[in-house]
């Protein structure tokens, strides 16, 4: 525009010369703005020597190529501003979504998608996948940024306009790249809350799946699957019980059993999980005047139970790898806390749990000495810390809670040597008459 009111200002002058009587010296001129700091002489130009008309067509086709310039960016600015917009409702759209699920709202998945477990939502991928599509789609219009900002850099607009494309093309990557970022980050966010949820719905399907065999089989020549207990009454090292599965990784379980023993000195050792270079993954003993210890990959911290009298006692250890914090609780109430207990290790995977004997190595060489003198049963673990309501209705019988990782069936139970037995149990209520509170 500047360019344009200069060719008019010289037009102007040259028209008002001749008007005044001055003659034609034949001489044509540039005429450009000055910034008022700049050097005032302005260096002159000569042009060939142009008729009027061609002159005054050169300028009409100089304004009409400006505002089809003009027109076009304008255009490509409104379309990017559309873009800008479209994406701020997906997000909002995706903001509602997760805080529908957070709060326990139907959200996007609606009634009709939900399944036959209640409140458990369909697989989530779908809405990944329009996550990942989203997010394509804003790459390509970021890349075409890039080739219409490369095209302007190249073009011949005037310097004030080219410099403002640029700007308004900088923050609208800048704003879309804040976009990206912000899908990508709410993509993680779905798929590590759907791979967790998955395994934890696995995990219970399959006890769930454990349960009901056993049920249908009839527990064999027990009441119910879980009503058994594993007796063993002599201090040896080739009497023991082993669960026939492993534990998965975790961050987090909770021990619970029912127990009974007279043994003296100490009861030995009811349970003991290893691995391969670590046979003291999770290992509950009591030895010789010692009271009952916990370690978890080596690691030691004594627990304030009391188990040595005879009697049926419901015990629950639970334990997390943050911090490593654990609490005991026996027949029901919590007698002991502590922290630092083997913090931030996780649970190894893969290994073998043996249920009245320690091991020295994976799956063998048992000591007499830390051997379980007694009865146990209901053995269950889960992959999380259970809450004290949880473990309170279990130690009172008002609830058995088979564990999601290892439930206590008769199937998963292996008794070795002779001496060693699988028998009916006592009723909850006898067992809880038993306990002295």
């Amino acid at each position: 525009m500047l360019s344009l009111l200069c060719a008019l200002l010289c037009v102007s002058a040259r028209v008002s010369g001749q008007l005044s009587g001055r003659e034609d010296d034949g001489k044509r001129y540039i005429c450009r703005a000055v910034p008022l700091s700049g050097d005032s002489s302005c260096p002159v130009t000569l042009l060939p020597e142009l008729n009027a008309g061609s002159q005054e067509e050169e300028l009409r086709n100089t304004v009409m190529q400006l505002r089809e310039t003009i027109l076009q960016q304008k255009e490509t600015i409104s379309k990017q501003i559309g873009t800008i917009n479209e994406l701020t409702t997906k997000l909002s759209l995706c903001a509602s979504a997760t805080d529908d699920r957070k709060y326990g709202k139907e959200g996007s998945w609606g009634k009709e998608k939900q399944n036959t477990m209640g409140d458990v939502p369909r697989d989530p991928n779908d809405t990944i996948d329009s996550l990942g599509k989203t997010m394509q789609g804003l790459k390509d219009r970021l890349e075409n940024l890039e080739h219409l900002r490369a095209n302007i850099s190249g073009a011949s607009f005037p310097s004030e306009l080219r410099d403002l494309l640029q700007r308004r093309l900088r923050e609208l990557q800048k704003q879309l790249l804040k976009k990206v970022s912000s899908l990508e980050e709410e993509k993680s966010i779905l798929s590590n809350a759907t791979a967790a949820y998955r395994l934890k719905t696995e995990s219970t399907l399959s006890a769930l799946v454990d349960r009901i065999s056993e049920l249908e089989k009839g527990g064999g020549d027990f009441k119910s699957p879980e009503l058994f207990k594993l007796s063993l009454p002599q201090r040896t090292n080739y009497l023991y019980g082993r669960i026939t599965k492993s534990l998965p990784e975790m961050y987090a379980f909770t021990l619970c059993m029912w127990i009974k023993s007279s043994a003296s000195p100490g009861i030995g050792t009811p349970f003991s999980y290893g691995v391969p270079e670590q046979a003291n993954e999770i290992v509950l003993i009591e030895w010789g005047n010692n009271p009952i210890e916990l370690l978890i990959n080596d690691k030691v911290a004594q627990l304030p139970l009391e188990v040595r009298d005879g009697r049926w006692h419901h015990i629950c250890i639970s334990w997390t790898t943050r911090d490593g914090q654990w609490d005991a609780y026996q027949d029901g109430g919590k007698l002991g806390t502590g922290d630092n207990l083997a913090a931030w290790h996780p649970i190894k995977p893969g290994g073998v749990i043996i249920l009245g004997q320690e091991q020295d190595v994976v799956g063998g060489r048992f000591d007499a000495g830390q051997a379980f003198v007694g009865e146990l049963s209901q053995v269950n673990i889960w992959d999380r810390v259970l809450k004290p309501v949880e473990i309170q209705s279990m130690a009172n019988c008002s609830a058995y809670i088979p564990g999601n990782v290892i439930s206590w069936l008769a199937t998963n139970v292996e008794v070795f040597g002779r001496g060693a037995f699988k028998r009916p149990l006592e009723m909850c209520q006898e067992r809880l008459f038993d306990v002295v509170i």
